[in-house]
């Protein structure tokens, strides 16, 4: 009998043990952002996630002190003429800013018909074979687009002096060095 009392002892302090264990479980389910951005939110954050949460607390903010800015104009506080002349530049600059954004230049009034003229121009082919290219095509330094046959110099009549490009940049490159007339003793 011993041994089944024992048992129960042991099937008692496995259950306590067993409450001790859960008493920190991990949440039930994540809980979706209550604005539907597709993350998890948490209930420390009014189930929201972070970002959503920040931008609440910074909408918050930004009302109070417009709230508390607003209060201070009507009640003619210390600071509430300077605040209106603030707000006057602030406003004036921001429709002067649309305004120059909505206002269209006479260069971007020419710009569509260059662009459509682009557009016209059709695909990219070889300048030799006039094959297609379209995004695999070989810019050369003569100007000219070739596919990959036609690419090197040598497969396509080149007007472009390689030579001379080679002796200007390591001249460029690699500055006159002149021997002193004398040797140092």
């Amino acid at each position: 009998m011993r041994s089944s009392g024992g048992c129960k002892a042991s099937k008692t302090e496995k259950s306590e043990m067993e409450q001790n264990e859960t008493g920190c479980q991990a949440p039930q389910a994540p809980i979706l952002c209550v604005n539907n951005c597709g993350f998890f939110g948490t209930a420390a954050t009014m189930n929201m996630c972070s970002k959503c949460y920040k931008d609440l607390v910074l909408k918050q903010e930004q009302a109070k002190l417009a709230a508390s800015s607003i209060q201070n104009i009507v009640n003619g506080g210390p600071d509430a003429g300077g605040e209106d002349l603030d707000v006057t530049v602030i406003t004036e600059a921001h429709t002067t800013l649309s305004e120059i954004l909505a206002v269209p230049t006479e260069s971007s009034s020419s710009n569509p018909a260059n662009e459509k003229n682009e557009e016209v121009k059709g695909p990219k082919r070889c300048a030799t074979c006039r094959k297609r290219v379209g995004l695999t095509g070989f810019g050369c330094r003569c100007g000219n687009m070739f596919c990959a046959v036609h690419r090197y110099s040598d497969k396509h009549e080149c007007p472009f002096d390689y030579r001379s490009a080679g002796q200007e940049a390591i001249a460029k490159a690699n500055p006159i060095v002149k021997a002193e007339k004398l040797d140092k003793i």
